[in-house]
C-alpha cells in the first residue's frame, strides 16, 4: 500500500474514532442522572399563532398539577415523561405533545394545539368549535374573531363540508376578513343551503349548497373588484351565486 493511501486511511480512522468518542461522551454526560438531580424549572411551549389561542402555558400547568404530575422540585429520576405526555394528550384541544429532560435539571414540554376554523351553533343545541381536521371540540377559551356558522347543522356536516369551507376561508386573506357569519338552512330536498353575511356591505350572499364554493366565491370576488366600487356596497340586498356562471343581484328597496 502506498504511503498516501496509508495516511488517508489513518485520517479517516481518527475522524471516525473521534466522532464515536464524542457520541459516547454526549450519551454519558447528557443523560446521566445520579439520582439526586432536582427539577429546577419547567419550560412550557404551546405552539400557536397570536390570534388562535385555545390553550396557554397556565392551562397546561393546571392540567399537570391536577394530575399531581407537575415536576418542579421533584427528583428528575422520578419524573415520568410518558405519564406527563399522556395526561396532557387527554385534553381534546391538544394535537401533539413532546416531553423531555435536559442535563441541567430542566423539563421541556412542547405542545401543538388544534387549529379551530369555525364556531358552530346548531339549532337548539350548544355551540362547539371545529378544527382544521374536522374534529368537534366542545370546550375551549378561544378568543379570536372566528367565523360563526349557525342553523341547520349536524355534526357530520360540520366536521366535513363546513370544516373544509372554514379552512378555505381561514387560508384566504380576503375571505377571512370579509365573511362574518354563515347561516345554514334546509333546502327543498333536505339539502344544506348556505347564506353568507359579509363584514362590508349590507347584502346577504346566497351560495346555495357548498358544491363548487370556490368557483362561486371567485365569481363574487370578480364582481366585488369590478362592480361594487361603481354601484356601491349597499345597493343590493341579495347576491345569488347558486347557478353556474351567473350572479343574480336583488336591488335594495327604495326608502
Amino acid at each position: 500500500m502506498k504511503a498516501g493511501k496509508i495516511v488517508k486511511v489513518g485520517l479517516i480512522s481518527l475522524i471516525f474514532l473521534g466522532l464515536l468518542a464524542y457520541v459516547v461522551y454526549a450519551m454519558i454526560f447528557t443523560t446521566h442522572d445520579d439520582g439526586t438531580l432536582i427539577c429546577q424549572s419547567v419550560e412550557l411551549v404551546v405552539d400557536q399563532e397570536a390570534d388562535k389561542k385555545f390553550l396557554d402555558e397556565k392551562d397546561i400547568e393546571n392540567i399537570l398539577k391536577k394530575a399531581k404530575l407537575y415536576p418542579k422540585g421533584q427528583l428528575m429520576s422520578s419524573v415520568n415523561t410518558q405519564k406527563i405526555e399522556d395526561a396532557i394528550s387527554k385534553n381534546e384541544l391538544v394535537s401533539n405533545v413532546d416531553c423531555y429532560k435536559t442535563s441541567n435539571g430542566k423539563l421541556c414540554i412542547k405542545i401543538e394545539q388544534r387549529v379551530p376554523v369555525m364556531f358552530v351553533v346548531p339549532n337548539d343545541k350548544d355551540g362547539y368549535f371545529v378544527d382544521s381536521k374536522g374534529k368537534i371540540i366542545q370546550g375551549g377559551n378561544y378568543v379570536s374573531n372566528l367565523v360563526t356558522a349557525s342553523g341547520y347543522i349536524d355534526e357530520k356536516y360540520a366536521s366535513s363540508t363546513l370544516a373544509d369551507f372554514g379552512l378555505f376561508l381561514q387560508n384566504d386573506e380576503f375571505w377571512n376578513n370579509q365573511i362574518e357569519q354563515i347561516y345554514v338552512t334546509k333546502g327543498r330536498k333536505g339539502e344544506h343551503v348556505v347564506r353568507l353575511v359579509p363584514r362590508v356591505g349590507e347584502q346577504i350572499v346566497y351560495l346555495g349548497t357548498l358544491d363548487d364554493y370556490q368557483k362561486k366565491l371567485h365569481r363574487l370576488r370578480i364582481f366585488y373588484d369590478k362592480g361594487m366600487g361603481t354601484v356601491g356596497w349597499n345597493k343590493y340586498s341579495k347576491i345569488n351565486l347558486e347557478y353556474a356562471n351567473q350572479i343574480i343581484c336583488t336591488k335594495r328597496a327604495a326608502k
